[in-house]
């Protein structure tokens, strides 16, 4: 074994897999991304903060972070950005409540759960409570705390959001979750002179009118560009704190892999579970997707005729992005704030920020067409058997069977789905699918590239090939519209710089039997 692979082994470390306690990755020796320069920025600044994130982002490790400072946990900061700056004489109370199990869908459940939280820290506390209301138990525990450790309250509450998302498909009972909590956090405003800093976590955005009606002092960090790598690693942080975990795995992958959330900061993040997953796998794969199934998102994007050519370019306003509640969620709010989509580009229009929004990385992409055909077809089995029809075509170039391949594929698609589409985009419905067809696979694929003449459908690069597709909804089946307007506009000049074999790929659909009518190719 040579010196430098022993130096590397002997430099790695635990993989704090999912670890969400600051104390154990600390004793145990485990790989840590400081955070701590984020904690002196945010008691300079105000009290009461907010922040959105998807899941599995490390919310729950930073709570638990800001827990252990403020009870003075000095050994464990040792060697971290703030160890010399904090004034480790000073104790302060942390009241810290977690909404991250039970069942919220059950009616009067969320006041149960509530109550034995706040009954567990009065229990460490040595205090009591007369009060069978949560708000009034509370504010009383807040003053309480307060007086007992002659310091103000660290008030931290962690995915403040789930007992409302996990009850969406019951209204009712996300309704009466959602005020109850409204009741709950206007309280931390009412004891704010006991108060020493409030940090709210969550998944979701909520308006402020729906749900922090009553802590309208509440700061919402989830945008702010000095925030934006608050939870999750940087290019940099994998290139030294996960130096030794790097060798033999291809750089350029990794960040075409798992890179690319962005909130409005100088750079974008990895999500932390895929990367820890990789370096434990040793091998590329949808990590974060497979461990949340977004049915209620599938759902809802069918339902709305939301289809992946859509998802791939959304735009959206501040007030886009928060409109999330109980009675409307807005699909770019759903998509942006559970994380299948990010913010490419902020461009200032009219007086407003408007966000151009696109996948984050290869990883969403892929993961999140390949369920939307699983969904559409109701059938993964065939599925999967098509996608491995589609790759071993391509790699033969049978155009023939790929049309036979095409056909039995959209015809295994209910009937119930296409009504859910407006006949007068049908057009886009169709693209859509083709898309996610070919990006569900993991292929290398453009939609709407614009050329000097119009903007093509759909381009795909695979082994050394490229494929240009065109799409139209025609009344008469076979009049070659679509492979016309291939040629017509020269959408193939585009490409010819790059020396590979352009195919033309013209697809056309019956507006009346809703069914593949022509497929059409021709060598550019």
């Amino acid at each position: 074994m040579s010196t430098d692979l022993r130096a590397r082994q002997a430099a790695r470390r635990r993989l704090p897999i999912g670890i969400q306690t600051f104390r154990t990755i600390r004793e145990e020796g485990c790989y840590y991304v400081d955070k701590t320069p984020f904690i002196e920025r945010l008691l300079d600044r105000g009290t009461h903060y907010f922040l959105s994130r998807p899941r599995r982002f490390g919310k729950s490790l930073f709570l638990d972070t800001l827990k252990e400072l403020f009870e003075g946990s000095e050994a464990l900061f040792e060697g971290l950005a703030i160890h010399g700056r904090w004034d480790w004489s000073v104790r302060y109370p942390v009241l810290r409540l977690s909404f991250g199990s039970g069942n919220f869908k059950a009616p009067d459940y969320l006041h149960t759960n509530l109550m034995a939280q706040l009954a567990a820290i009065e229990r460490q506390a040595g205090v009591g409570s007369a009060h069978s209301s949560a708000p009034e138990r509370f504010g009383d525990l807040i003053e309480a705390l307060h007086e007992r450790a002659g310091q103000r309250v660290v008030v931290l509450v962690d995915e403040y959001d789930k007992p409302i998302l996990d009850a969406l498909e019951a209204p009712e009972v996300a309704r009466a979750n959602r005020d109850y909590l409204r009741g709950l956090y206007a309280t931390v405003k009412d004891r704010d002179a006991h108060v020493k800093l409030t940090f709210l976590t969550g998944v979701s955005k909520f308006s402020k009118v729906s749900l922090f009606s009553g802590l309208n002092n509440l700061l919402d960090i989830t945008l702010d560009p000095r925030y934006s790598s608050l939870c999750g690693y940087t290019e940099a942080d994998l290139d030294t704190v996960f130096a030794p975990e790097l060798p033999g795995l291809d750089r350029d992958e990794i960040r075409r892999w798992y890179n690319g959330y962005a909130w409005l900061g100088e750079e974008k993040v990895y999500n932390p579970f895929d990367v820890l997953l990789l370096f434990d796998r040793r091998k590329f794969g949808a990590w974060w997707f497979e461990t949340g199934t977004p049915t209620f998102l599938l759902d809802l994007m069918l339902e709305r005729g939301v289809g992946s050519l859509d998802v791939e370019n959304m735009l959206g306003g501040d007030a886009l992005l928060s409109a999330f509640d109980v009675d409307y969620i807005a699909t770019e709010a759903l998509l942006f704030q559970t994380g299948y989509l990010t913010i490419r580009e902020a461009q200032w229009r009219v007086g407003k920020m408007v966000y151009r929004l696109g996948y984050p990385n290869h990883e969403v992409r892929q993961s999140l067409n390949e369920s939307l055909l699983s969904h559409l077809t109701g059938d993964p089995a065939k599925r999967a058997e098509h996608d491995a029809g589609l790759h071993d075509l391509l790699l033969a170039n049978d155009f023939a069977a790929l049309e036979t391949l095409f056909r039995a594929f959209f015809a295994s698609i209910p009937y119930q789905w296409h009504t859910n589409n407006d006949i007068a985009n049908y057009e886009g419905y169709y693209a859509s699918v083709f898309y996610s067809y070919f990006a569900g696979l993991g292929l290398d694929v453009t939609v709407e590239d614009s050329a000097s003449r119009g903007r093509l459908d759909m381009a795909v690069r695979f082994n050394g090939n490229v494929y240009l597709f065109e799409f139209k909804v025609v009344e008469v089946a076979g009049d070659g519209a679509a492979m016309a307007q291939l040629k017509e506009r020269g959408y193939a000049d585009k490409y010819r710089h790059l020396g590979q074999p352009i195919h033309l790929v013209g697809v056309e659909f019956s507006r009346e039997s809703r069914t593949l009518a022509g497929f059409e190719v021709a060598r550019a």
